[in-house]
Order: C-alpha cells, then sequence, then structure tokens
C-alpha cells in the first residue's frame, strides 16, 4: 500500500459518507493514476437512480474514462471501501484497471478473495493486483452503523 493508496481511500470514505448521508449504502471509490491524480470518484447511486448497476465502483470507472476519453484504464488503481462485487469485479477487469484497493472483506458477495477471487482468476485474460484490509476498521464501521440504524 502507498501513501497514494491511503489519501484516496480516505476520499473514499468521504465519498461511503455521503452515500450513506442519501440514504445508499455507504460505500465510495475512487480511481487513481500512477501519479495518485483522482480521475474519477463515485459513490453507491442505485436509490437515487433506480439502476441496479450504480455501485460506486461502475460510477467510478466511468468517470475516470470520460476524464481519460477511454474505456481502457490500464495502469490505474481503484481505490473502494468495501471489496467489490461479481458485477464490479468484471467492469474492473473490463476496464483493465491495474490494481484494487478495498477497505473492508465481504464474505458474502466479496470477488476479490472473500467468496469469489474473480480479480485474480488465472483463467481469464486479464487479471488485477489487490490489496485489501486498507482503513479497513474505518469501512467496516460505516456499514455497520448503517445497517444497525435500518434494523
Amino acid at each position: 500500500m502507498t501513501a497514494a493508496d491511503r489519501t484516496a481511500m480516505l476520499r473514499a470514505l468521504g465519498l461511503a459518507r455521503e452515500a450513506a448521508a442519501a440514504a445508499e449504502i455507504p460505500v465510495g471509490a475512487v480511481v487513481v493514476d500512477a501519479d495518485g491524480r483522482v480521475l474519477g470518484e463515485g459513490r453507491n447511486a442505485r436509490e437515487a437512480t433506480h439502476d441496479p448497476t450504480a455501485h460506486a465502483e461502475v460510477v467510478a470507472l466511468r468517470a475516470a474514462a470520460v476524464t481519460l476519453g477511454s474505456w481502457n484504464l490500464e495502469g490505474c488503481t481503484l481505490v473502494v471501501t468495501l471489496e467489490p462485487c461479481i458485477m464490479c469485479a468484471g467492469a474492473i477487469l473490463q476496464a483493465r484497471i491495474g490494481r484494487v484497493v478495498f477497505g473492508a472483506w465481504d464474505d458474502k458477495a466479496g470477488a476479490a478473495g472473500s467468496m469469489y477471487d474473480v480479480l485474480r482468476d488465472r483463467r481469464l485474460p486479464y487479471r488485477a493486483e489487490v490489496v485489501g484490509g486498507v482503513e479497513e476498521e474505518a469501512a467496516t464501521a460505516l456499514l455497520r452503523d448503517f445497517f444497525q440504524q435500518r434494523r
């Protein structure tokens, strides 16, 4: 993990807090280039947009692609507060993201090492480096508090 990863994770946590305030599951994501420059960011927006694909990762990937003027995000890092799901892992690989850094593990739907390991599956033509557990306590606390308030 680098200093740029930690900085991006702190921004992603801020986006996750914004999502929670908007009654969305608190997940935030940031795409950075090799120099740590933010290319795109996103937070969960399924409720607001009525879009089942509006996960933080997909929103951030779309924003980064617009910034670069290309779908190909090779050499970039996606930093997200929660381990990506299968859908997001597929989008990450389609975008050619080379590294994924995440906070909380998702034992129910994670696709970066806990439930599945799509991002590093050697049967696929493209793989990503995975760094999990960055700011894990903060990311887990946001999710736990959000769901406790809804029970």
